[in-house]
């Protein structure tokens, strides 16, 4: 599932500027998600890029454990 999105460029004046959520609201529930894995995807392979050559890097996010010591 390889998508292009098209590069779309508009000046407006700073006041003029509306704001993501408006916009991410107008999506359809699936746009929203389609986006959100391609943004996921990209994420990975920038991931990956950085730890080349590095078997243990597997796609996917990332776990977060906490160790706490006890006395």
């Amino acid at each position: 599932m390889c998508r292009k999105i098209a590069a779309v460029v508009r000046k407006v004046k700073l006041h003029e500027l509306g704001n993501d959520f408006a916009y991410w609201k107008t999506q359809s529930y699936q746009a929203r998600i389609d986006a959100l894995e391609e943004i996921r995807q990209e994420y990975s392979e920038w991931e990956r890029s950085l730890h080349k050559g590095n078997g243990d890097v597997q796609p996917g996010f990332q776990r977060v454990y906490r160790i706490v010591k006890l006395k």
